[in-house]
């Protein structure tokens, strides 16, 4: 079978599509089938064993050009697999005369509001606005892209209950969650520590650093708990913005923004923390939280989207209301006073994901992606 993957980001981008695609692509081709990649990047992406092809993000042509790219692959290939890029990967397997199965991680049309601050509610309330011609239209080509694919996959239970109110047929969505990492060798959690530079009560964030993450009111919560340290590791729109916040704040050396890191280096980071927090104001089901867990790092996160899936308060780790920086700030301080409980949600972390493995998601995918080349 020979498979393109379409993702819009790719390495060294931060984000859950960039760690999904190369992955995928990674093990597709370690079984034997080709691939070939179409993405988007600000420079030309590192080799691979199998072609990554790219549209520059600075050309004004950038969205026809990775839909002709996907054209020109998907006419070399079996089956089209998107990740993100979903409008430009129908048009390109459409054009191309090949089926397409996507993964849908996200209401880009609702992100794209939210980002140009066109909208500041939630997704589920979102769903029910009707808007303006522009987002009439949004929606519709977004409906049309998914309609066309083969199969969809939704990594939670959640985005699924949201794509259908689209007019999916629910025959052919289904929910498959984001895999947990194969967690590799790494140095003792001390070792880790030191290494890292972390020391005392230490939390991480991992992830892109724009509104939905709401990483600001993480910030927030930090000035009510003292004696608390935050690494950030991730970029985004929002990173300036926020490191000038932690400044106001007068959280001084408390806070660290590192960028953008390798998978094995957020793995690290995970590993030697006492805990992931993830403040986001929306999500699907987020690859931080598996990656976290899988290393025995228990998560505060707020309830929203698909992450009450896969945490669950009090049993590997903390939930709270989004947008809510008190609540935020007791479930931290909550954490840190209780020796027994960060005890217990640490133990309980690693086998609460031990059932989201690369190889069973992955051959779940591969499986889908025979069927439509079939």
């Amino acid at each position: 079978m020979r498979v393109v993957v379409v993702s819009g980001i790719w390495p060294p981008d931060p984000g859950g599509p960039a760690s999904h695609a190369p992955a995928l692509a990674d093990f597709l081709a370690e079984r034997g089938h080709g691939v070939e990649v179409v993405t988007t990047a600000d420079a030309e992406p590192a080799s691979r064993p199998y072609p990554v092809v790219w549209a520059s993000r600075s050309s004004q042509f950038r969205h026809p050009r990775a839909a002709l790219l996907v054209r020109k692959a998907a006419r070399r290939a079996d089956v089209v697999y998107a990740t993100s890029m979903i409008r430009r990967a129908a048009i390109g397997s459409r054009l191309g005369g090949r089926p397409l199965v996507v993964k849908l991680v996200s209401d880009e049309v609702f992100e794209r509001a939210a980002r140009e601050s066109r909208y500041s509610g939630t997704l589920d309330e979102f769903q029910r606005v009707r808007g303006g011609a522009r987002l009439r239209i949004l929606r519709a080509t977004r409906n049309g892209a998914l309609r066309s694919a083969r199969h969809v996959f939704c990594p939670s239970a959640y985005l699924r209950d949201v794509a259908l109110r689209w007019g999916l047929d629910p025959e052919r969505v289904s929910v498959l969650a984001n895999p947990a990492p194969e967690v590799p060798p790494m140095p003792p959690r001390e070792e880790l520590r030191a290494e890292l530079g972390l020391d005392g009560n230490a939390l991480v964030f991992a992830g892109r650093l724009g509104p939905q993450k709401a990483v600001g009111v993480l910030l927030q919560a930090l000035v009510d708990v003292p004696g608390v340290t935050l690494a950030i590791a991730g970029d985004g729109p929002e990173r300036a913005a926020l490191e000038a916040r932690a400044r106001e704040l007068e959280l001084g050396g408390r806070v660290s923004f590192s960028g953008a890191v390798p998978r094995d280096e957020v793995l690290r980071l995970f590993r030697a923390a006492d805990a992931s927090v993830l403040p986001s104001a929306w999500e699907n089901f987020p690859h931080t939280i598996v990656e976290a867990l899988a290393v025995g790092c228990p998560v505060i996160a707020t309830a929203v989207g698909g992450i009450p899936e896969v945490v669950r308060d009090g049993e590997n780790g903390l939930l709270v209301a989004p947008g809510d920086p008190a609540a935020l700030g007791t479930a931290i301080a909550r954490f840190f006073a209780d020796a027994q409980l960060r005890a217990k949600l640490s133990a309980a972390a690693p086998g609460s994901v031990a059932g989201y493995t690369e190889r069973a998601v992955f051959e779940r995918i591969e499986a889908e992606l025979e069927r439509a080349a079939g």
